[in-house]
């Protein structure tokens, strides 16, 4: 793929992402894909990322990924964001984040997610909140 297309696919992932579609955001993801996070150290499966996903739907209803970097890598694309939006109770929410992501026949198969774990206290006070 191109540099190009690695990027369209970033485009795609995070409209996915802001709509709360779960099925377009399986669609970008290889079956077998693995999905990082540094806060835990654990690698999820697509299903168990989007598991995460329905609670940040619920927890952070109205959510946009304001990019404040992007770059094309040989192999996929490294993006810096803030993940802003309101959190369920009505209260404003803002976490920045960088991903480090390796596409491979148009899907993702690896992603790899940096964030402050302190940032997201807000947001996981509110997901307990919320209802299941």
């Amino acid at each position: 793929m191109s540099a190009a297309e690695h990027l369209a696919l970033a485009d795609r992932f995070i409209a996915a992402l802001e709509a709360g579609d779960a099925e377009a955001v399986r669609a970008i993801y290889a079956p077998d894909a693995k999905l990082w996070h540094n806060n835990d150290q654990v690698e999820q499966t697509p299903d168990q990322n989007l598991k995460v996903f329905a609670w940040l739907v619920r927890a952070l209803p109205q959510r946009r990924y304001r990019i404040v970097r992007r770059e094309a890598l040989p192999d996929g694309f490294m993006q810096q964001h803030v993940l802003e939006g309101v959190l369920a109770d009505g209260s404003p929410f803002a976490m920045p984040a960088c991903v480090v992501v390796q596409i491979r026949n148009g899907r993702i198969v690896r992603l790899d997610e940096y964030l402050d774990p302190a940032g997201a206290a807000p947001l996981q006070a509110q997901g307990r909140r919320s209802p299941a």
